[in-house]
């Protein structure tokens, strides 16, 4: 199934920003959160990939339980 969004623009002084929006089912089929990190992909023209970006877990320092 195919979900449409249509990219949106924010023109502010000299900086432009560009929207793309996920619509809400197909953020709830790939189970996304609030704040979660992902990566853009250019392929070609035509075509992206949006990724998870995994958190590097060898760099984090563990919890300490008290």
């Amino acid at each position: 199934m195919a979900y449409f969004s249509k990219l949106q623009v924010i023109q502010r002084a000299a900086n432009r920003q560009f929207y793309l929006i996920c619509p809400a089912p197909l953020a709830g089929a790939l189970e996304l959160e609030k704040g979660e990190e992902l990566a853009w992909v250019v392929k070609d023209r035509n075509t992206f990939e949006i990724r998870r970006v995994q958190a590097d877990t060898s760099r984090k320092h563990p919890r300490r339980h008290e």
